[in-house]
């Protein structure tokens, strides 16, 4: 699959969902497609490009893309962590575009 691929069938999933793709950089976007099939390959799950995955499923889980951590992101901030999901507000500049801290709890991460 192709990165291109990936956004146009995600965006079929997500935006009805109400979560659209970053539409101020779509260079990001695509990068972040294109990183996503890279760790499909490497662990066999499309584990979040922004964040340290342990290559275990298991362990993984919360940051599997979408993460469990999108939704409390987008609402808050308007974007999720990587800045790959947001809201139609923040697509149109609605709202501010704030940093989006890390929500993922230290024991988690090694």
């Amino acid at each position: 699959m192709k990165a291109q691929e990936l956004y146009e069938m995600l965006k079929k999933v997500q935006e009805p969902k109400g979560y659209f793709f970053n539409e101020k950089d779509p260079a990001r976007v695509m990068e972040l497609m294109e990183a996503l099939l890279t760790n499909k390959e490497r662990y066999g799950y499309m584990v979040c490009p922004c964040r340290l995955a342990s290559g275990e499923r298991d362990k993984d889980k919360d940051i599997i893309c979408p993460c469990v951590y999108r939704t409390a992101d987008v609402e808050q901030f308007g974007s999720c962590y990587c800045n790959l999901y947001v809201s139609k507000k923040w697509n149109e500049g609605k709202i501010e575009d704030p940093y989006v801290p890390e929500r993922r709890p230290p024991e988690k991460m090694f």
